[in-house]
């Protein structure tokens, strides 16, 4: 739609300017979300632009700049306001402003490329059969009815595909095959549309985005009884997925998969919906009850016969319907539970004649619960028959302890919830009279809908300081320089690089199991696919197989594996989907070892790596003896994933020379890289060059676990002397890269375990140092022990263990504040450090700005007037309650090795001005190859214009420190400026003989961190006490970011940290079965932020006039401080439970109830006891094996 080269579309122009992109690898998927929304609305409603990015997924900024500049038109239809620049999100900030709305064009629909007239004129085109042969599969495109029918009828099996949203993924990470697939997109049958007198009947190819269509425009038309059904449908697909997935699924693919956590089944069977039939010569309709899905993934239907259509029917007078589904995350995610349900009363009365509860989730497919249903006919519609009804459902909807999915108290007592608000929103609907109970107005909120209001943004920095000169761009929101080419698709990412003439293709070969012997290796099959090359193992290696931080992992296991994902092999081909046939094809036989999976399990076989750390002050005994209150308990913080957007990615090139050989690679660490891949294959690192231009997120997950793919690919280059590619599937990437290590902490005596990673020391030692978060404790101890498990190595991540360590400081920080009944603000700023203060491992706290970031954060957010009126809000609202919590975070900031806190530049100036750049640090949308052109301008005094870096490479920069710990832009921004120093130190001779030239002319004692960041974040929650859902109703940050080099790149990375960091407090979980298989290994199963995670109101404000001295030009580290501030959403959350709690009788006496993180649904709803959770206890026998286990 536009390019750097022509013409920026006025969408990509204002995603660049305007600072929304940050790695920018999902840059050109936002740009083509707004880009069809305009195409298609060119005067969107704030909804339609929230619709429009609902199913994108980002790891960056969500907010901030990637929906303001949505409406180059300028203004909103629907009566919505909009400021000048079209901001969806208000921008207010200091003078200047992050972006001028004043440079953006307008839009130009000469610039729009038209629809294809060749596709335009094929509507007119009598449709013919299409047909492909592939080398496994054959796929027609069937043009008739009859003619589908005729190919099922030879070929049963035949599966039926509209939109790919199932078969693809089953195909692809299920490693299914369906010999033949028929397409029926383009028959008008299962296209059409009827609006008959018992309902609206839709063609099972019916896209659900144009179900979704039309029957909005049938609420807006009929009578409100006659849409219940069909307000139910719509709130289903309201949150089943994001528009570009709900334009390309079908109607009939969605109730034919029949999936037991389908979100429109049980809505379909609850309403009685008709189903139409067909086969060769038959047609029969069917009504969709209990008996229509018999077993898991089974329907009535024969294997010849075809779903035509589905009639949804038109609801009666007297009839009412309701739809649920709750999930992990509220958008774009896959139901834990979900619901239909339908009550038809006796006219004039409420005196039940019909009642229908039916459920996903609660079984191996969607049923009715009939039992439960058949006895409330002729029954009133009170409370007798709302206590019949939850006693019945929780006798009849049993899980067993090990269901699949787990979770099962959770789910069982949602369908108690999910009855209960059907209950009151009938209830509220039936009105006076009818001799019905009437509805409380405290029960009322649990009628309400899940609805998001339009978010607000508020963003504050400092100017710079008046008389700068407009060329030295130091403390300017100078956009990212790449943002151009990210948002036009021309960034170039690792496997963007075109293939090599003779490149083949690796894919990894993994174990199934957690601790076994390799008994046999099997590649006969791998070598009967068509393109394979060879299989590589520990026999290639032709120097050490020994790799890892501490050299205490393998390139390949050899005898024996020690984790699900460990490395075995790898196969080599001549294209991707080759080496994936080949990989399935390795045949592997184990012999079972003791694995040991949990934290648990360790510290009862007594499995740790190395000894004891310990870090403490003070005198325990005296303390604990002068305490009037001792507080005492457990919590546990789950594990995260990275997600970087773009997977590990290697290319190995082979030079033929000496052993030289160049990769390009997705890292932040060439230097590891460099010498991992030189130590596997026996020769010095000066034949090694590594070379990256740019990642697509790291966070961490790319420093050192990046060379398990690495030295894989540089082995098969150099076995078959060819270039190999590898980019890891998502799947693949979850299960052997490691993230974020699970911590287990008992407080009073802090007790802190965790997995085995590569960071081991440093992250124990990093947490250890960060146990006091922001508080003066006279006595403390703590002490760590690393456990060692059968789980893959975890790794560093964007916080490398502080944010664990600071989330148990305010766990007992909170409990404290409940067991003295203080408010909580009132305990943190009483114990907060002072200046000067020494911390609990005696570094003296300077420049100390945490004082002024409370204050200020206290201020702007209205703390004490929000706490009271959220205090009314939930003495009026029993099902929804809301919490508030302010926390200050203090980050050390350098890396614990001291010899890891050095980096270098190479500055080269050519006779025309212009100058190459290149440092030690990788460009991951941080932002540091921006930063870093800042501060080489105002070194030499000339323009960012003349200053170019093209990539960060071992041949440049030799013995580089990964790109991590925060320090990059500190580390990095000292050699250039240093190596600049050199430079004009060089011209000094030049400048005395012509001092009025131009640049042109001329140019023919160790504390364990540097200096701490410090920030406050304060947040209010609202969260539904029945489900277990939160809404983030608002965020205020005040960030101590020294002088920004940079305010719009700051604060970006702020708002991003926030973000990953609520979803590390609140929402992604991995599961692993209890043989320490990973579950959550994609998109679908694991859930990080969306763009409805959001606060809807999220401030942000860069604390003014606090240089830093120790760093360069007075800006401080800003990648991972802010992460930790995120947990002021988990307190507020666990400060809404208590608000919900202290209306149980069986609550009230107990202030202390434990949440561990992350603060999901389940646990939320869990945690709120009530008369539900009580029916839905399930007891769990000695040897039961659960669906997973909390690592």
């Amino acid at each position: 739609i536009g390019s750097t080269k022509s013409r920026l579309h006025p969408v990509q122009e204002r995603i660049s300017k305007s600072h929304g992109s940050q790695c920018g690898f999902c840059t050109p998927g936002i740009v083509m979300s707004m880009y069809t929304l305009l195409r298609n609305q060119p005067d969107p409603t704030v909804e339609e632009i929230e619709n429009a990015f609902q199913g994108r997924a980002s790891r960056h900024r969500l907010g901030g700049g990637i929906a303001k500049e949505v409406c180059p038109t300028g203004h909103f239809k629907g009566g919505d306001t909009v400021s000048p620049n079209c901001s969806l999100f208000q921008q207010v900030t200091l003078s200047p402003s992050l972006f001028n709305p004043e440079e953006f064009m307008p839009l130009d629909p000469t610039q729009e490329p038209i629809f294809p007239p060749e596709l335009l004129r094929l509507k007119d085109v009598p449709q013919k059969q299409l047909r492909f042969e592939g080398e496994r599969v054959t796929w027609i495109q069937a043009s008739t009815l009859t003619e589908l029918l005729d190919l099922k009828a030879q070929c049963p099996e035949a599966k039926l595909v509209v939109g790919n949203t199932e078969i693809g993924i089953e195909m692809k990470f299920k490693n299914k095959l369906f010999p033949m697939i028929v397409c029926p997109a383009w028959i008008p049958e299962l296209n059409a549309v009827e609006h008959g007198p018992e309902g609206i009947s839709f063609g099972a190819s019916c896209p659900l985005s144009s179900v979704e269509k039309i029957l909005h425009e049938a609420v807006d038309k009929l009578p409100a009884y006659k849409t219940e059904v069909f307000k139910g449908v719509l709130e289903q697909l309201r949150w089943f997925a994001g528009i570009q997935v709900k334009s390309v699924a079908s109607l009939g693919g969605n109730i034919i998969t029949a999936s037991p956590i389908s979100d429109l089944n049980p809505v379909f069977m609850a309403s009685g919906a008709k189903l139409t039939i067909v086969s060769a010569g038959t047609r029969r309709t069917v009504q969709m009850d209990h008996t229509f899905f018999p077993g898991y993934r089974k329907t009535l239907l024969a294997p010849e016969e075809v779903l035509l259509s589905i009639e949804i029917p038109y609801s009666r007078e007297g009839e009412y319907f309701s739809a649920f589904k709750q999930a992990s995350r509220r958008e774009d995610d896959i139901a834990k539970v979900t619901c239909g349900m339908r009550v038809l009363f006796q006219p004039g009365t409420a005196q039940v004649k019909e009642l229908a509860l039916c459920y996903g989730g609660m079984a191996d497919r969607t049923i009715s619960a009939l039992k439960t249903t058949q006895k409330q006919t002729a029954n009133s519609w009170n409370e007798g028959l709302l206590q019949a009804v939850c006693a019945g459902l929780a006798e009849e909807l049993h899980l067993s302890p090990d269901a699949p999915g787990g979770m099962v108290d959770f789910r069982r007592t949602l369908t108690l919830s999910f009855f209960f608000k059907f209950y009151l929103t009938v209830l509220q609907k039936l009105g006076k009279g009818n001799n019905c109970a009437k509805l409380d107005p405290s029960d009322a909120s649990a009628t309400l809908l899940f609805q998001k209001d339009p978010p607000a943004n508020v963003q504050l920095f400092q100017e710079v300081p008046e008389g700068q000169s407009e060329e030295d761009m130091v403390g300017r929101p100078l956009p990212h320089l790449a943002s151009a080419m990210q948002a036009s698709g021309e960034a170039v990412y690792c496997d963007d690089i075109p293939r090599y003439e003779n490149e083949l293709s690796l894919r990894l070969v993994t174990s199934t199991k957690a601790h076994a012997k390799i008994t046999s290796i099997d590649i006969s099959e791998a070598q009967t696919v068509p393109g394979f090359v060879c299989f590589i193992s520990a026999e290639d290696v032709p120097g050490s197989n020994k790799t890892g931080i501490l050299n205490d992992e393998t390139v390949f296991a050899k005898d024996e594996v020690t984790c699900v994902g460990h490395i075995i092999g790898a196969v080599v081909t001549d294209t991707p989907e080759h080496a994936q046939r080949a990989a399935q094809g390795v045949k592997i036989t184990y012999e079972e070892l003791p694995a040991i999976i949990t934290i648990k399990d360790a510290i009862n076989n007594n499995s740790y790596h190395g000894s004891e750390l310990k870090i403490g002050k003070g005198d325990l005994t005296k303390g604990f003896s002068e305490a009037d209150n001792v507080v005492s308990g457990e919590v546990h913080i789950g594990g995260q994933e990275h997600f970087y957007l773009e997977t590990h990615c290697t290319i190995a090139v082979p030079k033929g020379e000496q052993g030289e050989m160049e990769l390009f690679v997705s890292t932040q660490n060439t230097m590891k890289t460099q010498s991992f891949v030189a130590n596997m294959l026996g020769v010095p690192a000066n034949r090694i060059l590594v070379r990256v231009k740019r990642i697509g997120g790291g966070f961490g997950g790319k420093e050192t676990r990046s060379t398990v793919v690495s030295t894989a690919v540089a082995l098969a280059a150099y076995k078959t002397g060819r270039p190999v590619r590898c980019m890891l599937d998502r799947d693949e990437d979850m299960l052997i890269t490691g993230g974020r290590h699970p911590f287990l902490a008992k407080y009073k005596v802090l007790d802190v375990g965790s997995y085995a990673g590569d960071g081991r020391d440093s992250i124990m030692e990093r947490a250890l140092l960060h146990m006091d978060n922001c508080y003066k404790i006279p006595n403390i101890l703590g002490t760590g022990r690393l456990c060692k498990t059968n789980l893959s190595s975890n790794t560093a991540f964007r916080g490398f263990g502080g944010p664990q360590a600071m989330l148990i400081a305010e766990y007992w920080m909170s409990e404290v504040a409940l067991t003295c009944g203080l408010p909580a603000e009132e305990v943190r700023r009483k114990n907060l450090y002072k200046e000067g203060d020494l911390t609990h491992f005696n570094q003296k706290l300077e420049a100390f700005t945490l004082s002024r970031c409370w204050d200020e954060c206290l201020a702007s957010s209205q703390y004490h007037a929000r706490r009271s009126e959220i205090d009314k809000f939930n003495e009026e609202n029993c099902w929804k309650k809301r919490g508030l919590c302010i926390i200050p975070t203090k980050f050390g900031i350098s890396f614990g090795i001291p010899f890891l806190n050095q980096s270098g530049a190479l500055i080269h100036v050519y006779t025309d001005g212009s100058v190459l750049l290149t440092h030690g640090g990788m460009e991951m949308g941080q932002g540091l190859h921006t930063k870093m052109i800042q501060v080489a301008s105002r070194a030499l005094k000339i323009p960012i214009s003349k200053i170019y870096i093209s990539e960060t490479s071992t041949n440049t920069v030799p013995n580089t420190s990964p790109t991590a710990a925060s320090v990059s832009t500190d580390l990095n921004g000292q050699a250039v400026y240093e190596a600049c120093q050199t430079i004009l130190k060089r011209l000094e001779p030049f400048k005395k003989k012509n001092p009025s030239g131009t640049w042109e002319e001329w140019v023919s004692l160790r504390n364990p961190f540097h200096y701490f960041s410090y920030g406050v974040a304060c947040s209010e929650v609202e969260i539904d006490c029945l489900t277990g859902d939160h809404k983030n109703l608002r965020t205020d940050i005040v960030m101590d970011v020294g002088s920004s080099l940079n305010p719009a790149i700051d604060i970006g990375q702020v708002e991003g940290a926030f973000v990953q960091g609520l979803g590390l407090f609140t929402l992604e979980e991995l599961h692993y079965s209890p043989e320490g298989s990973l579950h959550t290994r994609g998109p679908s199963t694991y859930k990080i932020p969306a763009f409805g995670s959001i606060p809807i109101e999220f401030s942000v404000s860069l604390l003014r006039d606090c240089p830093n001295k120790k760093a360069i030009y007075a800006s401080k580290a800003v990648g991972e401080p802010p992460l930790f501030l995120a947990a002021s959403i988990f307190f507020a959350i666990k400060d809404a439970i208590h608000a919900a709690r202290a209306k149980n009788p069986d609550c009230k006496m107990e202030k202390l109830f434990r949440l561990d993180s992350p603060a999901t649904p389940e646990k939320i709803r869990n945690a709120c006891v009530d008369q539900f959770t009580t029916l839905c206890v399930t007891g769990v026998p000695e040897n039961c094996k659960p669906w997973s286990v909390r690592v």
